[in-house]
């Protein structure tokens, strides 16, 4: 018995909207995770909500190790008796966001692949992108919209969470997923997507922690031109703002989403030599 539906039955369980629960079962979809992940047999892998295993035990096949972190404990007797001869899967029942990955996967390097719910995507990136050490790569479904707006490169449509993201690695949207792939089905259509973290972040800045203070700033109140954000955001004069931008070569009267990454890391590589 594998199929979500029937395990939960079987157990006396159902999904938990309060959690965003929607189980993958479709077996495609389940292989093109896998496939995008490419898992190497040393790897070890951070499954970010198995659920009740459908991809973890694919996962189990190709890589070393799975580490697979769930924050519906009402599962563990789920995955305990589905896993119980599988040497090469572990279970942590937290939430991820409250997770020290790096100390579950020591020195080595790793992959996570995650199905979680939509509302906190972007909470979940944060946290494993602006960690000391990185996954080499992240497979995540999220839903298609967010995907696209964090794959935005066009002048104009960029947004502080694209920024973030392809501060650390490469974006790409591999799949649009039928949300009849789900169980329950959601009301939107999903996708996966894949981020190749880079081992240094992209653009030359004086440090991450003054970049985000500086995008963070710029997009505060993205309907206002630069000059006004900024001066908002990093609580300084909006002759002070307008000199920033001067000196860095960036119109005062553009708005944050016109800005691409080097851009952004020229105005913090501008501030950083102004205020030290």
């Amino acid at each position: 018995m594998t199929n979500p539906r029937e395990l939960m039955t079987a157990y006396g369980l159902n999904p938990k909207k309060s959690l965003g629960q929607n189980f993958m079962h479709d077996p495609n979809t389940i292989e093109k995770i896998v496939s995008t992940a490419e898992l190497m047999p040393d790897d070890t892998v951070i499954e970010i909500g198995p659920g009740t295993g459908e991809l973890t035990a694919s996962l189990a096949q190709y890589a070393k190790h799975v580490m697979a972190i769930e924050v519906d404990e009402r599962l563990e007797p789920v995955l305990s008796d589905r896993f119980a001869d599988t040497s090469n899967v572990y279970f942590v029942f937290e939430d991820i966001l409250k997770t020290n990955v790096l100390s579950l996967v020591g020195k080595k390097d790793f992959v996570v692949v995650a199905n979680v719910p939509y509302y906190i995507t972007t909470a979940i990136l944060q946290h494993l992108l602006e960690q000391a050490r990185r996954p080499k790569r992240i497979v995540i479904t999220m839903q298609y919209e967010v995907a696209e707006r964090i794959c935005a490169t066009t002048e104009g449509d960029m947004t502080l969470l694209s920024n973030s993201v392809q501060f650390y690695g490469k974006p790409e949207i591999v799949s649009k997923l039928n949300p009849a792939v789900f169980w329950p089905r959601p009301s939107i259509n999903s996708a996966i997507l894949r981020i190749d973290t880079y081992e240094t972040p992209i653009v030359d800045v004086p440090s991450d922690k003054l970049f985000f203070k500086v995008v963070k700033a710029g997009f505060s109140q993205k309907r206002k031109q630069l000059r006004n954000s900024l001066s908002g955001g990093l609580q300084v004069k909006s002759k002070i703002a307008q000199g920033y931008l001067d000196n860095a070569g960036i119109d005062s009267k553009r708005r944050a989403e016109t800005l691409n990454l080097e851009e952004w890391a020229r105005l913090t590589r501008t501030i950083a030599e102004e205020t030290n």
